[in-house]
């Protein structure tokens, strides 16, 4: 998979932000990706020295509106730990 692919979007929150102290930062990727492509994703895109990555899967809820019901959509959240050196700046 294309490194653009992969990651959709880095996810900014508020325990999000204080993990970045920690070198850790997180990332909506696509379901397919593995380990090993997140990894080289972000490696490409942000040039920084990836050390480890961990992945988990949110499966969507099912919301009622007043036409029915519909459903979010499932997200796959990726935690890279980056390198003590390096840093990502997403602001």
């Amino acid at each position: 998979m294309e490194s653009a692919t992969v990651i959709r979007r880095p996810l900014v929150t508020e325990k999000n932000t204080a993990a970045a102290e920690q070198n850790r930062y997180a990332f909506e990727v696509d379901r397919r990706a593995s380990k090993p492509d997140i990894k080289r994703a972000v490696e490409d895109l942000y040039k920084v020295r990836v050390l480890s990555v961990n992945t988990s899967n949110r499966i969507g809820k099912v919301r009622r509106t007043r036409f029915g019901y519909t459903r979010t959509p499932d997200l796959r959240k990726a935690v890279v730990r980056v390198h003590p050196d390096d840093r990502i700046e997403l602001f």
